[in-house]
Parts: structure tokens; sequence; C-alpha cells
């Protein structure tokens, strides 16, 4: 049997080579238009939460947000492992869910808690913003800004009004996640002797 398909193959190679050919071509176009993804899902159905804290340090942020908000997201149904990670300005809390539990179903369980959770929060806070759902290999890249011209707010600056617009530029990013940033405010402090002199009340400047 061996033989007859070598001697075969041997004596019509022209069309082995043709055939050959003919498969390669036909499996590129069924390549580019196959529905299975490369990388399939592998890690469980996760959500996560990042809420600013602009102007407080890692330990405050850990004790003013982190942990009012994780006391409110412990009870979700269907959760899994909750993990938390504080820095400065930032804090973020992921929650990972059992798996077979619909994304969409999680999402929305944590959107139910997450309004409980943010009325906790004191008044200063920046909103708790719920992630768009990414895929465990989403997160392709890290990158690093240091300067020894530029300070921290500047730089920081930069990355959120520059950089991070350019990325979201591009096809296929769904987020660009800053840590670590040190946002410019404006602040206007009142001289209540000036305002008094002048006849100008707080109302009024607000």
């Amino acid at each position: 049997m061996f033989r007859w398909i070598i001697g075969s193959s041997l004596k019509f190679r022209f069309l082995v080579i043709a055939a050959a050919a003919v498969m390669v071509v036909l499996g590129l176009s069924q390549v580019r238009d196959m529905p299975v993804d490369v990388f399939p899902e592998f890690a469980p159905p996760l959500v996560e939460i990042q809420t600013e804290g602009i102007g407080m340090s890692t330990g405050e942020v850990e004790e003013i947000i982190t942990i009012p908000m994780e006391e409110a997201l412990r009870g979700t149904p269907e959760l899994d492992v909750m993990r938390s990670k504080t820095v400065l300005a930032l804090s973020s809390i992921v929650l990972v869910f059992k798996r077979g539990t619909e994304l969409m179903h999680a999402r929305q369980l944590v959107q139910e808690r997450l309004q409980l959770a943010v009325s906790r929060l004191p008044a200063g806070v920046g909103p708790s913003v719920m992630l768009p759902p990414l895929s465990s290999t989403s997160r392709v890249m890290k990158i690093g800004l240091t300067s020894k011209e530029m300070s921290l707010p500047d730089l920081s600056m930069t990355a959120y009004w520059k950089i991070r617009w350019r990325l979201l530029l591009v096809p296929g990013v769904a987020n660009v996640a800053i840590w670590g940033e040190r946002l410019k405010q404006l602040q206007i402090r009142v001289d209540p002797k000036r305002m008094q002199a002048r006849g100008v009340t707080l109302k009024e400047v607000l």
C-alpha cells in the first residue's frame, strides 16, 4: 500500500505539487475568515473598577476608598475572588467571578452594588469607573515615563492629554490606564476680608 502511494506520488509528482499548492491557497483563504480566536478565553469573567482620589496619598486612598469599596462589593452574588491594588491617587478593585458566569450578568451585579458603594464615599472623590470588558490577553504593553526636565504633574498632563488620546486612536485599543499620575488642579482661594470690603459673597464667587 505504501509502495503504491509513494510510487504514484513520484510518478504523478506534478499533480501532487499542484494539489498541495491548491490546498495551501484554500487554507490561507480560510484562516482569514476563521471565527475562532487565536487565544481562546481561558480566564474566568472579571470586572475591574477604578476610583480616583486626586491629591490623596496611597494610605489615604486605601482607607477612604479601597476598604469601603471592598466592604460594599464583598457580598456580590457569584463572586469568587476579590483583589485590590492601591497606588498614589488611584484605587483599583478586580472582582473575579465563578467560571460559567456570564460576563454581562456579572457586570450588572457589580453595577447594582457599585451604586451603594459610591454613596459611602466622601465628597471630593472621583467617580468610580467600571472598565470596559477586556479579554485575558488584552493588556499587551506597559509604558513608563521619566524625565529630568519635567515635573511629575507636567509629565502626568502630557501622558493624559497627549499620549493617552493618541493611543486610543489606534484601532483595537479599548482602554489606556494611567497609574501614579498627578493631575493639575485650578484652585480659587478667597480672602474673606477683601470680599467683605467689596461686598462680595462666597455664593457669588462660586
